[in-house]
Order: structure tokens, then sequence, then C-alpha cells
């Protein structure tokens, strides 16, 4: 699978990845607010790596109307799954 890219637009549109996504860019901002320091002095090949993931999370495009792709029958995931989800608890609880 190819990495999603500035300007593409990601494959599941629901109400959960608008959620998560701005979950994720907001904990990013307030990350790097309060590590500038630490950030600023990483290795460059760090400091690169950060600021491509800033701008691709930055860059996707979301739907202008998400919806419950559960409640219409377009996600294929179990009840009570979704992988944005679990990935964002993932990385919250480290």
């Amino acid at each position: 699978m190819r990495p999603t890219t500035r300007g593409d637009s990601p494959r599941c549109t629901c109400n959960s990845l608008v959620s998560t996504l701005a979950a994720v860019r907001d904990n990013l901002t307030a990350f790097e607010l309060q590590h500038a320091g630490e950030i600023s002095a990483l290795p460059d090949d760090f400091a690169r790596q950060f600021k491509e993931a800033k701008t691709g999370l930055a860059g996707l495009k979301l739907p202008a109307e998400p919806q419950g792709q559960k409640k219409i029958g377009n996600c294929k995931l179990p009840e009570g799954v979704c992988f944005l989800k679990s990935s964002l608890a993932l990385l919250q609880k480290m």
C-alpha cells in the first residue's frame, strides 16, 4: 500500500476519521509547543521526518460532510472495531 501524500483523500470518510485526525493534529501541535527546544535540537533526519509527518497530516483532505459509514453499511469492520480509534488510543497510552 502506498503512503498517502499531500492532497490525497483518505480511503475512509467517516466521522471517526474527522474526529481522530482533529485529535492527532491538536496533540501534535501541543507536543510541538511543549517540546520546541528538543525538536529544534533533533538530528536532521529526525527533524525532517517530524516535519514530513506534520505536513502530511495537515495535507489530508477531509470530507465536507462525513457520515457514519457503519450506519449506512459501507464499513465492513465488526461493530465496535475502528482502526483509526484503536490506533489513536494506542498512541495516547504510550
